[in-house]
């Protein structure tokens, strides 16, 4: 059965930065190929991921993740009618409960700080749409008569309003929802299979780990008072990293479902979701200590394969560490390992000719140009956006 996956590519520069530390306070790294490299987790660049989101995408096409899913509901069902603000906490809870099969509890910091006001919480992340939450008001307030508690609870236990609110928040899921999987602990059928894979993003080289001894000036101090007003240090590291991500199209579409809209084909909510998923991937950076080190940097070079088989990563191109070029970098000699391993590697497992665009920066980047089609970031997002609905579309 032919499958539907896009493997994304990246080399990128990043100088002296701490985007992505541990507890305590060092820069992640690992060791690979017998050499401890750079590292920035997976979560921290899908968290950056899904915060550019914001900008690429319309509220109602994402999600919230929290655990004031209930303050979160209840905010719906008010906006709906203003008259419920004393019962539709009551109202969110018991609807999320019987949704979810959830049980909420109120946590000691809020009723230390609300006292009898405080709203309860659930004891996990939860991760639901805006629309299912739109969803769950319309619940709550239909089977409520408009916002009476008791006949909610009454009405909840009638098989087919339980169902109506369990499918609330088992369809219409977000982009994020989609991509990045969700899971509910206590509903294992309402989990999403995450359509997208994250590598932890590394070094192509050894990375050493370095400390900035820093001091700050107080400035209310007299001529008389030497010294600075506070000293300390933070860990930094520098490195040219390889990042890799594999999106599996075909769940994605399985989570988003076709798109209801006659004036658009079914594919376009995969489509739109790919292309979002892409431009904010290759465009986000975690910001750890951004604010210390202004580490903004975009990558140097994007590899995008359409693969119909299996997702394949190259970061084997770079088990053995890229040294230093005689003039001091490592990105030529990373694309130049790229572009000798890539071949090898589709030739050998009989999965060359496959759709592959390159988009590069630079002259350093030049020997990955025969391993694609050459491509500005637009046209890469408009051509791998046509190219999954024409797939989609013959595959239906």
């Amino acid at each position: 059965m032919t499958r539907t996956i896009l493997d994304i590519h990246i080399l990128q520069n990043v100088p002296p930065n701490n985007m992505n530390r541990d507890d305590t306070g060092t820069p992640k790294s690992a060791y690979y190929g017998g050499v401890r490299r750079a590292r920035v987790s997976s979560q921290a660049w899908k968290r950056a991921t899904r915060s550019r989101f914001n900008e690429l995408l319309p509220p109602e096409e994402l999600g919230v993740r929290t655990k004031k899913v209930v303050d979160a509901l209840t905010a719906r069902i008010t906006a709906r009618d203003p008259g419920l603000t004393d019962v539709a906490a009551k109202l969110a809870e018991e609807t999320l409960r019987t949704a979810t099969g959830t049980s909420f509890d109120v946590p000691k910091r809020r009723a230390k700080e609300d006292g009898e006001k405080a709203v309860t919480e659930s004891k996990y992340l939860m991760f639901l749409s805006h629309r299912q939450l739109d969803a769950l008001a319309e619940v709550a307030f239909d089977a409520s008569g408009g916002g009476d508690l008791e006949k909610l609870q009454k009405s909840l236990k009638d098989k087919e309003q339980k169902a109506r609110a369990r499918e609330a928040v088992d369809t219409r899921h977000s982009v994020d929802i989609a991509l990045f999987g969700r899971m509910v602990a206590d509903s294992a059928d309402l989990n999403v299979e995450a359509a997208t894979q994250v590598a932890h993003a590394l070094s192509v080289h050894r990375s050493d780990i370095e400390s900035d001894y820093y001091t700050a000036v107080d400035d209310l101090s007299g001529e008389s008072e030497s010294g600075a007003g506070m000293i300390g240090t933070v860990d930094f590291h520098s490195a040219t990293l390889y990042r890799y991500a594999a999106v599996d199209v075909d769940e994605l579409q399985r989570n988003l479902g076709a798109g209801l809209r006659e004036d658009e084909p079914p594919s376009t909510p995969v489509s739109k979701a790919v292309t979002a998923f892409l431009e904010a991937f290759i465009t986000s950076l975690p910001t750890g200590k951004l604010n210390s080190f202004g580490n903004h940097t975009l990558p140097s070079a994007v590899i995008v394969t359409m693969r119909d088989r299996w997702p394949i990563s190259f970061v084997g191109a770079f088990e053995e560490p890229v040294p230093k070029s005689p003039e001091g970098g490592f990105l030529r000699a990373s694309c130049r390992r790229l572009a000798d391993y890539v071949p090898e590697l589709e030739n050998q497992y009989g999965i060359a000719g496959q759709p592959t665009w390159v988009f590069r920066v630079g002259e350093e980047t030049r020997a990955l140009a025969e391993l694609g089609a050459a491509v500005t970031l637009p046209a890469l997002l408009a051509q791998v956006g046509s190219a999954i609905a024409e797939r989609l579309e013959s595959a239906a």
